[in-house]
């Protein structure tokens, strides 16, 4: 039985998770169709997601199609929940982008497409609720082709667009010779033997068209473009049969175990559970693992653990496909699987095998911190162990403790916000209240500084750095491993990747190696509780040699804007502090290109219906970081000055007169 991972993806209120559940009903998985505004779909199953109408989480459901059992994971549409797709797309076979026939093409799809598009990861485009007034299919075509990808490759045509009596009919390549042409024109430019055939006029042959089709799919090459309606069923029969005739499989099986982590939540019992995608080899319950971890700073950790319960994704499939009333007792290559008793395993990591772990990321870190307080004070330490809670989940979510004692969050916006209130009050109990969002921002080492701290001038230690710009996080040894216990120097490696968290002006430092250039300690008054306190301090003073600067969040943006309308908004981005990196002329009148700091956004967003006479639009994505200029803006410090901290421990440790 073949296997297929199948992601639904698209930008928010595009109808992803009504689709999911009429490919469910109509393949016979359930039977009854669930509603998204009642709260009654397979998929959304939070409380959260049910009253608001939206997919916070990714899930997953399964349904059997021919001689394929298809695992669908219906993904999060609003980019404040991206990292949640992130995950998905690592384990996907293929993927569907799902677009509004009214809304057309909107700047989360655009994202998303561009990753698909650098994965080459298989995927249909289908257009939802073309029975909606103000659907305009054939409008919409010019816009994929322009806005997400020129290998489009439309299979069908719409029949009474905008009105209840909408329906998809796809073209029959036998008989309809004028869209198997197009086709064979798109194919082409993939493909010298058709493009030869094209230009000595022969007639393409359909059975070779559909060969190549389906090879392209594959390859990530083209994207065949589909129609219907989730709500009234148009155009499904054909989506379907396109992801059983033109989608790939999950690849054979690789010799050495893997399977990858790539959700993780809570059951109703309170338990942990993780999601489990097979890549080889066997898992089953009661086995012990190995899972790996790859660091931001490259490294690749180890975690050991030992599965407790595992159940397999689409048991009532696997019944109806066998004939057996035994769900399978063991996750194997291509399945995914929900796991308990993995312990210190965390979400990206992969079990059996690190093949495959690279530790990138499509998608940006949030960039908004965000102080969390319990409005009853006496539960702020509970506050704490419920976002520790929640960030295992979201690994997006980082947390510190901030200098009033409050708990710093990062998001990515508003709506993410509100629905980390709602899950602190509904699963934890706690009424907390969010301070005002603060972009983030980085610094990174100017030059090359050093420091030493020598033992017995006031240390139970010695440490010395050298710090240095770099690309990421990279700590080195230039000392012997043997010139210290194991103990002492995970200590002061692990003080030191903390310490950059807070740079000389509290922001989070990157693209910097740190080298351990001298070490020493006295056998057996020196702890590793000595080295946690030093190495910081030895930190900062060569982070202060080098110096650093501070860099702040872009985004990079696209304004539409009335022809009659380029100069004044360009001017005033301009005078703003955008940088226009050009423009391009479009239908509607023109469309300005550029990035700009995000602080600016904003304002730009006020300003543009006054300077476009109501008629441009907006959007934007994560666009990097530039320097900021002039004095930079302080994060306060979460543990106190280090200088402040060790110089008091040196003042303790000096001889005193005591006469």
């Amino acid at each position: 039985m073949q296997t297929v991972n199948l992601g639904i993806v698209a930008h928010v209120d595009a109808g992803k998770t009504s689709l999911t559940e009429r490919l469910l009903h109509a393949t016979g998985a359930i039977d009854r169709l669930g509603s998204v505004d009642a709260g009654t779909t397979q998929t959304d199953t939070g409380e959260i997601e049910r009253r608001r109408g939206i997919t916070i989480r990714s899930a997953v459901a399964a349904f059997g199609l021919g001689d394929r059992q298809v695992n669908l994971l219906d993904t999060p549409g609003h980019s404040d929940f991206v990292a949640e797709v992130e995950r998905a797309l690592g384990v996907l076979d293929a993927a569907i982008l799902v677009l509004s026939a009214v809304e057309g093409v909107q700047p989360h799809s655009r994202r998303i497409m561009r990753i698909l598009r650098s994965l080459r990861l298989p995927t249909l485009i289908f257009v939802n609720k073309i029975d909606r007034a103000g659907a305009r299919p054939e409008e919409l075509v010019g816009d994929v082709r322009r806005l997400l990808t020129p290998a489009v490759a439309p299979l069908g045509t719409v029949h009474a667009p905008g009105t209840p009596e909408a329906a998809f009919r796809r073209d029959d390549p036998r008989y309809d010779h004028r869209s198997v042409h197009r086709l064979a024109e798109t194919l082409a430019e993939h493909d010298d033997e058709l493009l030869t055939d094209l230009v000595d006029d022969l007639p393409p042959d359909p059975d070779r068209i559909d060969e190549v089709l389906r090879a392209q799919v594959a390859a990530g090459q083209v994207h065949p473009l589909l129609f219907g309606s989730a709500l009234s069923g148009a155009g499904v029969p054909e989506l379907l049969d396109a992801i059983a005739a033109l989608l790939p499989a999950s690849p054979p099986a690789e010799s050495e175990p893997r399977a990858r982590v790539f959700a993780i939540e809570r059951d109703p019992a309170g338990e942990r559970v993780a999601y489990l995608r097979s890549y080889g080899g066997q898992l089953r319950a009661r086995q012990r693992v190995v899972a790996y971890r790859r660091e931001p700073d490259g490294r690749t950790t180890t975690t050991r653990a030992r599965i407790t319960r595992l159940d397999v994704i689409g048991t009532a499939t696997h019944h109806a496909q066998t004939g057996r009333d035994d769900p399978p007792a063991a996750l194997t290559a291509g399945h995914i699987a929900r796991v308990a008793g993995l312990t210190g395993v965390r979400l990206g990591d992969q079990l059996g095998s690190p093949a495959g772990l690279d530790g990138r990321s499509h998608f940006p870190a949030p960039t908004l911190e965000a102080v969390v307080r319990p409005r009853d004070p006496a539960r702020t330490l509970a506050l704490h162990a419920a976002l520790l809670d929640i960030a295992d989940t979201d690994p997006f979510i980082r947390t510190r403790v901030a200098p009033d004692g409050g708990t710093s969050v990062l998001l990515y916006g508003e709506v993410q916000r509100e629905v980390l209130a709602a899950t602190l009050t509904e699963t934890y109990g706690i009424e907390a209240e969010f301070g005002p969002g603060r972009l983030m921002h980085v610094e990174r080492p100017t030059g090359t500084g050093t420091a030493v701290e020598i033992i017995g001038h006031g240390f139970l230690g010695t440490v010395g750095f050298r710090v240095e710009p770099d690309s990421g996080v990279q700590y080195r040894l230039e000392v012997e491993l043997g010139s210290l216990p194991l103990s002492f120097h995970k200590a002061i490696e692990e003080a030191t990747r903390a310490a950059l968290d807070q740079g000389r002006h509290g922001w989070p430092v990157t693209d910097i190696r740190v080298t351990l250039t001298h070490s020493g300690y006295w056998s057996p008054i020196t702890t590793a509780g000595h080295f946690r306190d030093l190495a910081p301090y030895v930190l900062m003073r060569a982070l202060a040699e080098a110096g650093t600067r501070v860099f702040e969040p872009c985004r990079r943006f696209e304004a539409e804007v009335p022809a009659d309308r380029l100069g004044a908004v360009a001017a005033y981005l301009g005078r703003l502090g955008a940088r226009i990196d050009g423009t391009d002329e479009i239908a509607a009148g023109w469309r300005i290109g550029g990035v700009l700091p995000a602080r600016l956004e904003p304002e730009a967003q006020r300003r543009l219906p006054d300077l476009s006479s109501g008629e441009g639009l907006w959007s934007s994505t994560p666009g990097g970081d530039s320097p900021v200029s002039g004095d930079p803006p302080c994060r306060p410090r979460t543990d106190g000055n280090p200088f402040d901290r060790v110089e008091y421990l040196r003042f303790l440790a000096q001889p005193r007169n005591r006469s």
